[in-house]
């Protein structure tokens, strides 16, 4: 499995919590070799203030954790 369908898998586990505040995530690219996940944040997230603390706490870490080679999360 390629890393970028792990990625999405996991992405798949936060997408409901995060539609349901009104927003969503969308993974624009992974740099395997340096291991930075660029994400884009949609909707309401766009705009809220504790988005950069759901994608550190929330999405980095459990990328981080489930997805091998993982160093970081950028929001593009």
């Amino acid at each position: 499995m390629l890393a970028t369908d792990k990625i999405e898998e996991v992405l798949e586990t936060v997408r409901p919590a995060i539609r349901q505040d009104g927003g969503d995530v969308e993974l624009i690219d992974y740099d395997e070799a340096e291991g930075v996940v660029m994400l884009r944040l949609m909707g309401a997230c766009e705009t809220c203030p504790i988005s950069m603390l759901t994608l550190r706490e929330g999405i980095e870490r459990r990328l981080k954790d489930r997805v091998p080679g993982v160093t970081r999360v950028a929001a593009v």
